[in-house]
């Protein structure tokens, strides 16, 4: 018989899944955003020195990564790509590697998911080894960071054209 979930951590869970890629009363979701998006209007800078969307979806992907890294304590410099945070992009303007970036988020997405659904409820409350913040407080902390930069996308849209 399968355990329920603790409200908890469904409520978590949800957070995470809304704030991504499930319908919300908010509007865009972080996956939304870049629907539609082609891999030249993903490599396209509002500005010079200014981040793009492409840039934008790899870097969520490392921040669900480093997240799921610190619920499980995993090692530092695992990330499929070198480099951390930002990472310059496009490194080829091609609707491939654009697809192949877009997965990556899909993917460190479907891990961290998985990651929290399998935390103990006793563990959404307790500090991480670095001891700054709860389980939970991360978790809600990558649902508003995926949220932030579904707004930045959707400003880049805007203003690239």
């Amino acid at each position: 018989m399968p355990r329920s979930r603790p409200a908890a951590l469904v409520l978590l869970i949800d957070a995470i899944d809304e704030a991504y890629n499930r319908p919300s009363w908010h509007g865009t979701n972080l996956r939304g955003s870049i629907r539609g998006v082609t891999a030249a209007k993903a490599a396209r800078r509002p500005r010079p020195g200014r981040h793009n969307i492409w840039e934008e979806v790899v870097h969520a992907a490392y921040w669900k990564y480093v997240i799921t890294r610190r619920l499980t304590g995993g090692k530092r410099g695992s990330f499929p790509l070198p480099g951390s945070d930002w990472f310059r992009r496009p490194v080829k303007t091609t609707e491939r590697a654009w697809r192949e970036d877009v997965a990556l988020l899909d993917r460190m997405h479907a891990v961290l998911r998985r990651t929290i659904a399998a935390l103990p409820a006793g563990r959404l409350g307790r500090r991480g080894k670095r001891g700054r913040a709860t389980a939970a407080f991360m978790i809600r902390g990558i649902a508003a960071h995926d949220l932030y930069h579904a707004g930045q996308i959707q400003l880049i849209k805007k203003l690239v054209g």
